[in-house]
């Protein structure tokens, strides 16, 4: 087969695979990914929502107003057990959706963003702390995180929402 070339800003890309290589595939072949990512902030969204509700049950005073359930979605919860319920169920329908993020290889780098993103939220405990205050192998990983994020041109999830739900 005929080397293939393909020139982006100037810089040639070859394969003489019958393949594409994962440089020249559609930007969007990594539409699985993205269907993933919705689904998966939805569902921290809701499990964010869950645990301020279980929080408002277990510290009224620190808890959301009758606003913020009706935003959220969802009556206001009297009881302890209701929130801790829901938020458990929540979890179990997150958890295989992080299992398909991690089993999905990424082909662009904005799928690549999709599972920097997430395993910005599995470790999130990298970000309580001033960058300089954490140890090194946690160093190494927020700094590839990040870079990955910025690159990919996606934000990291928010800090307030990384350190209210702990995977």
């Amino acid at each position: 087969m005929q080397d293939k070339q393909f020139s982006r800003n100037g810089v040639l890309f070859g394969s003489s695979h019958s393949e594409p290589s994962a440089l020249t595939l559609p930007a969007d072949d990594d539409a699985g990914l993205l269907a993933l990512e919705v689904q998966f902030d939805s569902l921290v969204a809701e499990l964010v929502a869950a645990q301020k509700a279980s929080d408002a049950a277990i510290y009224p005073d620190r808890g959301p107003s009758a606003q913020d359930s009706v935003e959220a979605g969802s009556e206001p919860d009297t009881g302890q057990g209701a929130p801790t319920k829901r938020a458990e169920t929540v979890l179990a329908r997150l958890y295989p959706i992080e299992q398909a993020i991690m089993a999905t290889p990424a082909r662009t780098i904005t799928g690549l963003g999709v599972k920097a993103r997430h395993a910005a939220y599995v470790m999130s405990h990298y970000w309580e702390a001033p960058i300089d205050q954490i140890d090194w192998d946690a160093r190494a990983m927020r700094l590839l995180i990040e870079a990955v994020c910025g690159l990919a041109n996606v934000p990291l999830p928010s800090c307030e929402t990384a350190m209210e739900v702990s995977p």
